[in-house]
This record gives C-alpha cells, structure tokens and sequence, in this order.
C-alpha cells in the first residue's frame, strides 16, 4: 500500500480512514452527478446549435429532466429474452458502467502543484493527495479498464440470443479493439515524455506550459488520442454501434429498463471519464495556467487545482458535443481505414521519432535533432511508399478475383 496514498504509509488510524473512505464517497456522488449533469449539457448544447430550447420543464433549466429520466426506467418493467444467457445478459451492462468509475480512482483531481510542489495537502494534519490512489501502474489500470468496456459490448449482443445484437456487437467490438492499437501508442509517447507509469508523476513533469506533453509530444499524439479516444466512446462521427438510421439499436436492442439505462450512463460517464483523462495526460491535470506571476485561481489556495482540472474538463466536453451537432458519420470501411491505415502508422512513426530524438539528441542540441528527424522523414517516406505499394497490389488482386467470379457465375 506504499506509494498508493501518502495517507497509508503510517499507521491506519481513524483519521486516515475516514479519509479514504470520504474519498471513495466524494468520487461515487460526483460521478453520478457528473453524469446526470452530461446528459443535460449535451441536450442543451446541442439544442442551442441546432435553433432549438431543450429541456426546460422539469427543474430550473431543465436541470433535472435526467433525474425524471433515470427515476422512469428504474421503475419500468425489466424482462429476459427466451434465448438469453440470463446471467451474462444481466452482467454485461456493469461491465461498461463500473470501469468508468474505477479510473477516477486513479486521476488527480486536484492538488497543489504551483512553484514545482508534488500535488500533496494536508487535511486534518494528515498528508494526502486529492485521488483515492497513485499505484505506481495507475495507466496501465486506466488501459485495463478502458479495454474491459469491449467485453461489455460483445458480451451483451451475444448473450441477448438474437442476431441483430449480435452483429451490432461484432460491429462495435471491432471498432472499439481498432482504435486501441492507436491509443495506446499515442499513450506511449506521453510515458515516454514523462518517464513514469503514475498519474501524479506525469501532472508533476507538466509544471509549465512548455512541458505540458500537447507540447512536449509535438501535438501530433494529443490528436491521435482525442480522435481515437472519440471512437472508443462510440461517439460522433464514429457512431456506428447505434446509428440512427438503423431499426435496431445495436448491441442493446433486447435491453429496457435498468439495463438500458445503465448502458446510457456509462455511455455519458466514458465521455466525463476519458476527457479527465486527455486532460491528465496531456494538459497538465490540475496544474495552473501560469501567465507570468498571475494564477487566475491563485485566491483558492489547494481548492485552486481542482478548478483548474475542472476548466480544462469542460473544454473537451463541450468539444466531445460540438463533434456530435456538426461532424458527418462516417461509412464503416472508413472508419476501419482511418484507424488501420491511418492513425496506427502515424502513431507509430511518431513515437518511434521520439524515441530517436530523446536517445541520439538527449541535450536538445539543433544539429543532432535536424539530423535524426532527417534520418526519420526518409525512413518514413520509404515506409510509406512501400504500404501504399502493398495497398496497391491488394486492390488490383481483390479486383482480379472478383472478375473471375463474376466470370465463373455468367450464364454460358
């Protein structure tokens, strides 16, 4: 328990305890807060942009039209297709809500971290930090759970007993499993830059805006995980496991009531969940925009970090909602393509690159920099020539072997 909360390393007293344990209820009430709160931001963003007033009835501004909502279908009618596997049927749907509250157990959600501090306060005379755990493996917790949402996808279309859940699953679980490659290799190019598997360690190697690792990673893998992470989220324009177009819903279709909703809400509770993470890994966490001497939130002492955190989480939902009021869905074989053979290769070039710079060029000198990044662009091109090469020949032999069927199949 060493390392996970400066809290633990003394003896667990009721104090420390209690700690702990208001941590755990803080994180699980504004969580589902949070996610309620989603709900209604997106439907009045959106609403906005579309000319529209949304919801408005039920409390001031609507704001509790998503509690009306979720009482509604706890109290409707739940039931279990004939040909159902009824206990994963029923387990698949927190398979999705759960890991989406296990990965804020892990983010630092505040702190302080001005004039290079390390995010630790002190509450009632005991040192902690403003997360429930800092394990020195807390990414590849973050990656775990993330990956654990595939099983809930493909475990709820298969065990529904029908076929158009089913091909809806098979469709979302490759989906989600082909943005995955590309996540994590734009994750490693932040480990990379930070040294350190710990959520606490990579905000604590952000202390300014130059080392912020949007700009210590050359941006490029800060696009690559927004866009990756908006096709895990199954969200727009990468939709495709519940398309409106559709009569069915996908993956859910044989779900109502508490089942639904908790697809809904771990829907909206990932967007939360994966924007805290962007913010985290790129954006410096609760670190402070610092201009000059000025801290814009400097007269809220340690509360100071959480407001940071929080400013910087409302900019990318408020970004994950305009991609849905303006972007077009895409086609399937799109999507594949963009993830296949776009984003993995650029990732993985990129990462390589950082490597090269940060072990032939370590001082930064302009000379070795210029001189690897030449090396990289030519190995690059090579590269690139050749697989869009092997592209080439792929299309001109499926071409060939379709002409020969459809040869095979005329009438003599």
């Amino acid at each position: 328990m060493i390392a996970i909360d400066p809290i633990l390393e003394g003896k667990l007293l009721w104090t420390p305890l209690l700690i702990v344990l208001v941590k755990v209820l803080i994180i699980f009430v504004v969580g589902l807060l949070g996610t309620m709160f989603m709900v209604w931001f997106e439907r009045k963003v959106v609403s906005g942009m579309q000319n529209r007033i949304g919801p408005n009835k039920a409390g001031p501004f609507g704001l509790l039209q998503t509690l009306a909502d979720g009482i509604k279908s706890f109290f409707k009618e739940t039931f279990t297709p004939n040909k159902s596997d009824p206990f994963i049927y029923k387990l698949a749907p927190y398979l999705m809500f759960v890991p989406a509250f296990l990965i804020w157990s892990v983010l630092p959600l505040g702190g302080d971290f001005s004039d290079g501090k390390d995010g630790t306060i002190t509450i009632f005379g005991e040192v902690t930090r403003v997360q429930l755990a800092d394990p020195q493996l807390g990414i590849l917790l973050v990656l775990m759970c993330s990956s654990i949402a595939v099983y809930g996808v493909m475990l709820a279309g298969w065990a529904s007993g029908s076929k158009y859940p089913l091909l809806g699953a098979v469709r979302g679980s490759a989906q989600m499993i082909s943005y995955e490659a590309a996540l994590g290799l734009s994750l490693a190019a932040v480990l990379l830059s930070s040294g350190s598997l710990s959520t606490a360690s990579i905000v604590s190697s952000q202390g300014s805006l130059a080392d912020w690792n949007i700009v210590a990673t050359g941006i490029v893998p800060f696009v690559i995980f927004v866009i990756a992470v908006t096709a895990e989220l199954n969200r727009p324009p990468f939709d495709l496991v519940e398309a409106e177009q559709e009569l069915v819903s996908g993956f859910n279709t044989e779900y109502g009531g508490i089942g639904f909703a908790l697809f809904f809400l771990a829907e909206f509770m990932n967007v939360i969940t994966m924007s805290g993470i962007v913010v985290t890994l790129f954006l410096g966490g609760p670190q402070p925009v610092m201009l000059g001497d000025f801290n814009l939130f400097g007269w809220a002492g340690a509360v100071g970090g959480t407001l940071w955190f929080v400013l910087k989480l409302f900019l990318f939902l408020y970004m994950f909602v305009w991609f849905r009021a303006t972007l077009p869905r895409l086609r399937y074989d799109q999507l594949m393509n963009l993830g296949w053979k776009v984003m993995i290769p650029i990732s993985l070039g990129w990462f390589l690159l950082l490597a090269a710079l940060r072990e032939f060029s370590p001082d930064g000198a302009f000379a070795d920099s210029l001189r690897v990044t030449a090396i990289a662009v030519a190995v690059g091109a090579a590269s690139i020539g050749l697989f869009m090469l092997a592209l080439r020949v792929g299309n001109k032999n499926r071409q060939s072997a379709d002409s020969v069927f459809e040869n095979k199949g005329a009438p003599v």
